[in-house]
């Protein structure tokens, strides 16, 4: 890992445009997640009398099944880009200090696939409504 050349400038324009991406990327799942839930409302009920609100119909109840079969694949990317960054601000701060063996642990933690704790907290920043990508 001697051969590295970085610029911490060029690491920190980058990350900023990462995180600017990621914000932008959170909002549109929050778009997402309100068009689905209208789309489910408005796909068609099972007519019939019914008490309360209208019943969920057949193509309703297939969005609502995609939206839970694809959140945890929209939680890990959310956590990818987190732990990518994170890794990436710890890898170019132990370069500028001149700590190359740190700094190439750092690349390769980062480079790992989040941890369930991981996932878990940033599921947990979802259901309070924060964003999964900038600093």
């Amino acid at each position: 890992m001697t051969g590295w050349d970085i610029s911490p400038g060029g690491v920190e324009s980058v990350l900023s445009l990462v995180g600017l991406a990621a914000d932008d990327l959170g909002k549109d799942v929050k778009g997402y997640g309100t068009s689905v839930a209208e789309a489910a409302q408005s796909a068609g009920t099972i007519s019939g009398p019914y008490c309360g609100g209208p019943p969920v119909g057949p193509v309703g109840a297939a969005v609502a099944n995609f939206v839970t079969d694809t959140e945890s694949s929209v939680t890990f990317m959310a956590a990818r880009i987190r732990k990518t960054m994170d890794g990436t601000v710890k890898a170019t701060g132990a370069y500028v200090d001149g700590d190359l063996v740190m700094a190439a642990r750092a690349q390769r933690e980062a480079a790992k696939a989040p941890t369930p704790a991981e996932l878990r907290a940033m599921a947990g920043q979802a259901e309070h409504g924060q964003g999964g990508g900038g600093q």
